[in-house]
């Protein structure tokens, strides 16, 4: 499940990414700039990169995302436009942030090894 779902979102975050560039804000909703774009590819090509490298990698990625989207989410809605003054944020990257960490932190933290070794890829 980690290794589908992290390759999922790995291509998701890289296509988000580019998108970023040609369309903001991004489908009408998310405030972007050319650093936010960057960070999406970032981690997109990071996670497929922890995905070819296995599940002590998948789960090391997982963790540190997972916390870092969460303090990202909490310092969009902290100061409401930017986090730390760099990206620019609204009430819908804030959410998905938030999303974005609560699935991270799950599959870094909360998913039992038993769920990896049934059926994972």
């Amino acid at each position: 499940m980690q290794k589908n779902i992290l390759t999922i979102f790995g291509v998701i975050f890289l296509a988000i990414g580019v998108l970023g560039f040609v369309n903001n804000p991004l489908l009408g909703v998310f405030e972007v700039d050319a650093l936010h774009n960057i960070i999406h590819i970032l981690t997109g090509a990071l996670a497929l990169v922890a995905v070819s490298m296995g599940r002590g990698a998948m789960s090391t990625f997982s963790k540190v995302f997972g916390v870092v989207y969460g303090l990202v989410a909490v310092l969009g809605f902290v100061s409401g436009t930017t986090v730390l003054g760099l990206i620019p944020v609204n009430l819908a990257d804030n959410v998905l942030h938030l999303a974005i960490a609560v699935v991270f932190l799950y599959l870094g933290f909360g998913q039992g090894k038993s769920d990896d070794s049934s059926g994972g890829m």
